[in-house]
């Protein structure tokens, strides 16, 4: 019986939320949280080593550094949960212990029971923050309501999808209907649809009057926040807001596509003009201090070394481009260790299949996983399988390496066709996997010796490949640490490591970088682009579409099909209508006012911006919305065409599907 719902009936719209919070007096001040002069020491570690900051109340506030940089200890100071070492910590004027009654609070390890339905999780957290079971029920289902999950109150929390325990531990965090939000990585391991529903909820919210403060390796979320802070080994190295943070740079982007990607990266690396150049599936990022002469120097550059310059375009920095160049400046370019291969680079023909498949179905009962899925991997290639939770990616994965057996449908892999279980076969492949991929209770080295043995890494050379692990998460000397008590990204580096130490032909990574900070993202990138410079055939999922333009070809999965495949920009040119960036008067308004009058999925806030996709033309598009927001009093300061991203491609294709009636999650 699903009481909490029948306690309350909803009544929540999508576009109005309840807050009860009492309103602050006249001369209360307008700042929600005042740290100065704070510092946290853990032994002779300095995790915090003085930082002094503000933030308003209502602003949305980002949080962003690389693991290790302090985030986690300030937030779990400003939530009250451990004391500073030193300075001061106030919450609308409150020390931060004394306004935990104010203060909701999403950690980034745990945060549900997994063995109590959704309703019980909601009930507990409630009466634990002194509720009644009326204002419990009229809460949590207003915010149930809200993220489409009233209809899972009996499913236990452990059997949610990760978006949906996501979505249930926010619920869990407002339904105090707490001044103050603070979120530590929230969106680690949730698909794009739930990533775009959930940060709208942010920034309504802070529309509200709501404080929410939130810590995220992605820095295309990053972009969403009105301000963020950027940390490093303890202290805030800058702080504006993202648009002040980019053009703070003083660089400007190049979008290069050539005929040798490889080389092409390899040859610009020691430009006069050229300040970095990062590889993606089907482009060279560059960034150049001065745009004519930068792309005069790149086409010189590749036409000396008789490869073909097919088109540069310019595009504004982004957000991650500008925290690359700030590191860089404080530690340096980061070094990539060569992997100690003793192998030969792969060269089988051009038209080696190394991962196939040909209308592979999964049913288990009546549910339908994969719906007659075709694909085919080369050797040498990189190709991203995108979806959302639930839609089929790791149950296919699962299938084309040989761990599920597919209700029907012909796989191939690495040379082998029908019975993929053999010993030979495994030893061509290396896989790391979403959930399980190191044993928490064992030390990293012996880890390392594990996998090293049942991938039957010759021994004269496992000690070498161990210390390359090591060297390559940046954990050299700790190899006698537990692995459970490593950071996630530094976890997911040590079993990317584990996954490649017998150099296989063919690699599954099943969400490799999920809560990886940017520095060692770019870092796998590159060793995966190294190895598939020597053949080795790749495919991975990963929930962030940014990162998934590393790929060389994508395939978009939704409800068990693939719906779209091709190479990023490909899949974006085909996506019809035009995406619009507007600068308003007020973005929150103006989002609730077009979310009423147009499919809410076209229109997301990005900080001070809008980007709504339309039907039309750009010019037709433009002036409609001029004239909706003009009947209600909003101006438009400034409206331009943008290019879609594969993440308003994605979210375009989904909500095609949903029209079909097809599952997308359940």
């Amino acid at each position: 019986m699903n009481t909490l719902m029948e306690t309350a009936p909803n009544t929540f719209l999508p576009n109005e939320i309840k807050v009860s919070w009492n309103t602050p007096a006249a001369d209360q001040p307008d700042i929600a949280i005042r740290i100065a002069g704070l510092r946290k020491s853990y032994g002779t570690i300095q995790a915090v080593r003085g930082v002094d900051l503000e933030i308003p109340k209502g602003e949305l506030f980002g949080l962003i550094g690389p693991d290790g940089s302090g985030k986690t200890s300030i937030f779990q100071i400003l939530g009250g949960v451990m004391q500073a070492t030193s300075g001061e910590t106030t919450v609308f004027g409150q020390n931060a212990r004394d306004a935990r009654s104010s203060i909701g609070y999403l950690t980034q390890s745990f945060s549900l029971y997994q063995d109590m339905s959704v309703e019980e999780n909601l009930l507990y957290v409630g009466m634990l923050r002194k509720l009644s079971k009326r204002e419990i029920a009229e809460r949590g289902g207003r915010y149930l309501k809200m993220f489409d999950m009233d209809r899972f109150t009996d499913r236990l929390a452990g059997k949610l999808s990760g978006g949906m325990k996501q979505k249930l531990a926010l619920v869990c965090a407002l339904i105090a209907e707490p001044k103050v939000l603070l979120l530590d990585e929230p969106t680690t391991g949730v698909d794009p649809v739930s990533r775009r529903e959930f940060w709208d909820t942010l920034a309504h919210l802070s529309g509200t009057g709501m404080t929410i403060v939130v810590a995220t390796p992605y820095l295309d979320e990053a972009e969403r926040c009105q301000r963020v802070a950027l940390m490093h080994d303890g202290l805030i190295r800058q702080i504006g807001s993202p648009a002040e943070i980019r053009n703070g740079l003083g660089l400007h982007r190049l979008e290069l596509r050539t005929s040798d990607l490889g080389q092409a990266e390899d040859l610009l690396q020691s430009g006069r003009e050229i300040v970095d150049v990062q590889r993606f599936g089907d482009r060279l990022d560059v960034m150049v201090r001065d745009t004519a002469k930068g792309e005069a120097e790149a086409r010189q550059t590749l036409t000396t070394a008789g490869l073909e310059t097919r088109e540069i375009t310019v595009g504004e920095p982004t957000l991650e481009n500008a925290f690359v160049s700030i590191l860089r400046e404080l530690n340096g370019e980061q070094r990539i260790p060569a992997f100690p291969s003793r192998r030969e680079p792969f060269s089988p023909s051009r038209a080696g299949i190394a991962i196939g498949a040909n209308g592979l179905h999964k049913r288990f009962g009546a549910f339908h996983a994969v719906n007659d899925v075709n694909l085919e991997v080369k050797y040498g290639e990189i190709y991203g399988l995108l979806g959302a939770n639930g839609a089929g990616k790791t149950t296919t994965i699962k299938i084309l390496c040989g761990l599920l057996a597919p209700s029907s449908g012909a796989i191939e892999l690495a040379g082998a066709q029908g019975s993929l279980r053999s010993s030979q076969v495994r030893q061509k492949i290396g896989y790391m996997s979403q959930k399980f991929s190191l044993y928490d209770d064992l030390t990293i080295n012996a880890n390392l010796d594990f996998f090293a043995g049942v991938y039957q890494v010759p021994t004269e050379l496992r000690e070498e490949r161990k210390r390359w692990v090591l060297e390559f998460s940046g954990l050299e000397g700790k190899g006698d640490i537990l692995t459970s008590s490593l950071p996630g990204g530094w976890k997911q580096r040590v079993a990317f490591g584990a996954a490649i130490m017998h150099e296989p032909q063919v690699l599954f990574l099943d969400e490799p970088t999920s809560g990886v900070d940017p520095l060692a993202r770019r870092a796998f990138w590159k060793m995966i682009n190294q190895l598939a410079d020597r053949g080795v055939a790749i495919l991975v999922t990963t929930h962030y579409l940014e990162e998934a333009e590393q790929c060389n070809r994508l395939g978009l999965m939704v409800a068990g099909k693939l719906v779209a495949q091709g190479t990023p920009t490909n899949i974006k040119a085909a996506q019809p209508g035009q995406l619009l960036e507007l600068i308003v008067s007020q973005p929150q308004q103006a989002a609730n006012l077009l979310k009423l009058e147009m499919e809410p999925w076209r229109v997301s806030l990005f900080g001070d911006r809008l980007h709504v996709i339309v039907e039309s033309d750009a010019e037709t598009g433009i002036r409609q919305i001029i004239q909706q927001l003009k009947q209600h009093n909003l101006q438009v300061l400034k409206a331009q065409p943008e290019r879609f991203s594969l993440e308003d491609v994605f979210i375009a294709v989904v909500e095609q599907v949903r029209k079909k009636g097809l599952r997308t999650e359940d």
